[in-house]
């Protein structure tokens, strides 16, 4: 709300109050409004990645096959690594080199086995498609890759929370395993979809570390978020008054998709009690 730029101006009294102004000129600049789309797609791949992957995971689990233990484990793991270190791993895996002579990483190993039609620049590529810059699919990768274990774990729970008898009675009418997963099994899973969404998206909304340690904002700001734009706003340029706007705008995102959420909670709790 003012054009303060720095906390010494601030102490001394030296600003003014300019109303909508720095979020006017906000959502004018290109480089946000990329970072809009961005935020867009990125929840939106994200989240839908994390849900189908983890729900497949679970099932698989569920049916007790061979080494489900180690391998639900293993799947978990990456809960407990930093977005940094994530970043940081997958940035090596993903990173392009210079084509075509030195392919590194994922080109690197298309180029051993022969596979150079799929060699391309991964996340500092500039092509996009409806605003949707194909240099996120790395990043996108990289954040399912983390997080789809804890909607695996989720999902298991509910899957193990079932009652047999609801299994046994299905059976007995004749369904199959697809009738009963969609007709039995996914309705009671809805609400754990429900928080899971809830959770993950305000996971990417402001999301971060990961970007800036495998990215960072990209060429022509292609895998550039608000987080990063802010961080970079604020703390290298010194402009205050545009990075608390970033700030606030990313504060609303967020409260939009939380209280509705934990208002709805709330009101089951007092129907309970």
């Amino acid at each position: 709300m003012s054009n303060w730029n720095s906390f010494a101006r601030l102490l001394r009294g030296e600003y003014e109050f300019v109303g909508l102004r720095n979020y006017l000129r906000l959502f004018e600049d290109p480089r946000f409004q990329t970072d809009l789309w961005n935020t867009f797609y990125f929840t939106l791949f994200f989240i839908a990645g994390c849900l189908a992957l983890g729900i497949i995971l679970a099932v698989l689990v569920d049916k007790n096959i061979k080494g489900a233990s180690i391998f639900r484990n293993i799947y978990l793991f990456p809960m407990a690594l930093s977005f940094v270190v994530t970043g940081a791993v997958w940035r090596w895996i993903f990173a392009p080199g210079i084509l075509p002579n030195s392919p590194q990483g994922m080109n690197l190993l298309f180029s051993i086995f022969g596979l150079d039609i799929f060699r391309w620049k991964w996340f500092t590529s500039t092509v996009s498609f409806f605003r949707f810059n194909v240099a996120l699919i790395p990043v996108i990768i990289a954040a399912v890759w983390q997080l789809s274990g804890y909607t695996m774990a989720m999902y298991l729970a509910g899957l193990r929370g079932i009652s047999h008898d609801l299994i046994e009675a299905a059976e007995v009418d004749g369904a199959t395993n697809w009738q009963i997963f969609w007709r039995i099994k996914f309705p009671i899973l809805r609400p754990i979809t429900l928080s899971a969404m809830i959770i993950l998206g305000h996971i990417s909304l402001k999301i971060f570390d990961l970007v800036y340690a495998m990215t960072g904002s990209g060429p022509n700001n292609v895998t550039d978020v608000p987080a990063i734009y802010m961080f970079e706003t604020t703390f290298r340029a010194n402009k205050y008054a545009t990075g608390s706007a970033i700030a606030m705008v990313m504060l609303i995102m967020v409260a939009v998709v939380i209280i509705p959420y934990l208002g709805s909670a709330f009101k089951k709790e007092k129907v309970v009690s």
